[in-house]
């Protein structure tokens, strides 16, 4: 369903795209026949007034959609072409060395800061003039992360588009809405496109994460009009939600609100890969806590129903080479005696290879305590420098949420399975301590968390 309705979308995209900008791109006759660079050249010599110049953006634009992967790579290359002059650079930089006096020298500062910027800027800052340019620049930009690699050139291009995203997409201008069954269609099929932790499934899918007992929130920009950014997906039920099963259950009752006494975030999507590096999170997060708060008096607890993605990553190689003390030799003992092998190690690798081994009660009763103490220990010890391994760990922690609960069985899908043997975790975001946790994290690399999954974590080895 999802790849039907992302090729349905992108098609009727360019097809609605590439005409406005077909019919502005005339205006400029005979233009958009020559090479790139004579095409990027026209635009930084800006002849005409600002319509003749908006045209040859969008006969730009034009150009680039129409191109093959290897034609759109080489676009790029050529833009980012466009550098500063590096003479201009050097004798704007001998001014400023020579400069005598505080004015003085802040003129030739100034001076060099022009001459540093390259021409490019100008062209990429040209497209936001037309017809959905700024959601053109984040399309290209999602293709430059694809292909820009070791590539110097289309690194200095990537640092300039980032740094030009950054500030049109800056907090302050994006807009919350909740996103509901009334909603656009045109909307909906993108919430279905853009969903990357849960797949939704089907329409009725849709319609059961929409219901009354369920919210759904999005950060828009005004020059994005139905292009959600970023959306989170929250259940509203009684007490930690330990199955996003259990959640997702299409045949489940409505909860009544009024009885509710916890919101979970389930999913949260960004839905601009060329938005990459630019964070919306935890805004989102902290704006719909407000939300709800208001909405709903009754909710006491906000926290997450989260995948722990990393965990096999990390978990299967220490198996494999039978790390030691990974277990101790109780545990060994019970892993052997529930699934025979050389190591305690290859026994729990041994199960945990298996399909639905969590609905065997002696697999379960030996593996479950074991994975739930090594997943504390992923969560809250293994690092990349100051920073949790885990990806989504990592997100959570520096919002400023704690590490509440792991939950076996909490994604029993065969992806749960694949990546993090079934486990999922409850962060908890208490608003009175949200700014502390994040300090925490942000300075110090402290990863806070509940008294329990604490104790888990200090007994390994």
């Amino acid at each position: 369903m999802s790849e039907a309705v992302s090729t349905g979308l992108l098609d009727r995209a360019i097809r609605r795209i590439t005409t406005v900008w077909r019919d502005m791109a005339a205006g400029v006759s005979g233009e958009t026949d020559e090479t790139l660079e004579a095409q990027m050249k026209a635009c930084l010599a800006g002849r005409g007034g600002e319509v003749s110049a908006r045209n040859r953006a969008a006969g730009l634009a034009q150009t680039y959609l129409g191109l093959d992967e290897p034609g759109r790579t080489d676009f790029l290359r050529t833009l980012a072409s466009f550098d500063s002059d590096p003479d201009a650079v050097s004798a704007a930089y001998t001014r400023v060395q020579a400069a005598d006096d505080p004015a003085e020298r802040a003129s030739a500062k100034a001076k060099l800061r022009r001459a540093l910027e390259p021409p490019r800027m100008k062209l990429l800052t040209q497209f936001t003039s037309i017809p959905d340019g700024r959601k053109f620049l984040v399309e290209l930009r999602g293709f430059l992360l694809e292909v820009r690699g070791n590539d110097k050139l289309l690194t200095a291009l990537d640092g300039d588009l980032r740094g030009l995203l950054a500030a049109w997409f800056d907090i302050g201008f994006l807009e919350l809405q909740r996103i509901d069954w009334n909603s656009p269609a045109a909307l909906l099929e993108k919430l279905v496109n853009y969903e990357a932790v849960h797949a939704i499934r089907s329409w009725r899918d849709l319609k059961n994460r929409l219901d009354s007992d369920r919210r759904c929130y999005a950060f828009f920009h005004p020059r994005m009009p139905g292009e959600p950014l970023i959306f989170v997906e929250v259940a509203l039920v009684k007490g930690l939600a330990g199955s996003v099963q259990d959640l997702l259950d299409e045949k489940a009752p409505v909860q009544d609100t009024k009885q509710a006494d916890t919101a979970i975030f389930y999913s949260i999507s960004n839905c601009q890969s060329g938005l990459a590096g630019i964070s919306f999170g935890n805004f989102l997060i902290k704006r719909v806590v407000e939300e709800l708060s208001a909405e709903f008096r009754n909710l006491k607890t906000f926290a997450t129903l989260s995948p722990i993605p990393g965990f096999r990553r990390w978990l299967d190689p220490l198996l494999a080479s039978n790390e030691a003390e990974l277990l101790s030799d109780e545990e060994s003992a019970a892993l052997v005696e529930a699934f025979p092998a050389q190591t305690g190690a290859a026994a729990l690798a041994g199960i945990i290879g298996k399909r639905h081994w969590w609905r065997d009660a002696g697999f379960r009763k030996a593996a479950e305590p074991v994975l739930i103490r090594l997943s504390a220990r992923y969560l809250l010890v293994e690092a990349n420098g100051k920073r949790a391994r885990d990806p989504v760990a990592h997100f959570h922690l520096s919002n400023g949420a704690r590490v509440e609960r792991l939950k076996m069985a909490g994604d029993t899908s065969d992806k749960g399975a694949k990546e993090s043997a079934t486990l999922m975790v409850n962060y908890l975001y208490d608003p009175a301590k949200i700014e502390d946790w994040h300090e925490d994290y942000a300075g110090e690399g402290k990863r806070n968390a509940s008294t329990a999954v604490r104790k888990l974590a200090r007994g390994w080895g």
